[in-house]
């Protein structure tokens, strides 16, 4: 690998489009397979770590969650080295308990996604990740420990449904999902997951709650007007959070078991895989295919 590295990286979501304390960025453009990332990664050093920051909406924000290249935004991170991913994105709150200006840090999803391109495998390569337990839970703790060090009210643990948006739910769509007993509700992080899992990539969010959704009898619906306003109130302190769970990650991985998700999830003999599929897989296979 030549050029800009970092072993780890930083999703921004909606009202996070720029890595706040990332020290001497260069804006790295990485081409794909699976085409264009949402925008310029920006590499950097935060404290003593190499850190790669992608705007997941593009620094415009011109991207609806269906449109995002979520492979392209992985296979780009892991091209750089990336062994480990922190996002962080806006939320509803499916519990009266969970206010407004709260963060979660989900450890569970649910996936109401239609048509998202979200695997990797396919077209000559078939694969199948455990996926039991979605989250990292190394990167995990130290979202929650940093967050509630930066001062706010976090919650541990949750269960975050993905949507497939961009329109937000029906009140009979976010009173079917309270009843199942989700916690949050947001539109991009499941895929994010599910690819970094079999790029054996760490992933674990950052959710800033800013909405009730609809489903509250007393707060307003949620509106855009209403997101962007507790957005910027939380955007401090989702970027003192970032900066120091980065700081706090052991400089190895130890326990979580994310950097081995593919050694038994390649269902496809590795000698018959077709050069076109290899070379289109590229760094997701290098260690287990000789080049």
């Amino acid at each position: 690998m030549s050029g800009p590295a970092a072993s780890l990286g930083v999703i921004g979501g909606s009202g996070l489009y720029a890595l706040a304390g990332l020290d001497d960025p260069r804006e790295v453009r990485v081409p794909t397979p699976f085409g264009a990332p949402s925008d310029a990664l920006h590499v950097g050093r935060v404290g003593e770590r190499d850190v790669a920051f992608l705007a997941r909406h593009g620094r415009g924000h011109n991207l609806l969650p269906g449109e995002i290249n979520y492979r392209a935004n992985i296979y780009a991170l892991k091209s750089l080295g990336v062994s480990r991913i922190l996002s962080a994105s806006a939320v509803g709150s499916m519990r009266e308990s969970i206010h407004p200006k709260d963060v979660v840090v989900p450890d569970q999803f649910i996936d109401r996604t239609r048509g998202r391109a979200s695997t990797f495998f396919g077209n000559g390569v078939a694969g199948h990740i455990a996926f039991a337990d979605p989250v990292c839970p190394e990167a995990r703790e130290a979202l929650v420990a940093s967050a509630t060090s930066a001062g706010a009210t976090v919650h541990d643990g949750g269960t975050y449904l993905c949507m497939e948006g961009p329109a937000f739910s029906t009140r009979a769509e976010s009173r079917l999902y309270r009843s199942w007993g989700v916690d949050v509700i947001g539109m991009t992080n499941l895929t994010e997951a599910k690819l970094a899992r079999e790029a054996e990539i760490c992933y674990a969010t950052l959710a800033l709650v800013t909405d009730y959704d609809c489903w509250h009898d007393v707060e307003d619906d949620v509106s855009v007007s209403g997101v962007l306003e507790n957005l910027r109130a939380n955007a401090a302190l989702a970027a003192v959070a970032l900066r120091g769970a980065l700081m706090a990650l052991p400089a190895a991985r130890t326990t979580c078991g994310c950097g081995e998700a593919l050694r038994h999830g390649i269902i496809t003999p590795l000698d018959a895989i077709a050069p076109a599929a290899r070379a289109r897989m590229g760094v997701l296979l290098d260690k287990y295919v000789s080049k």
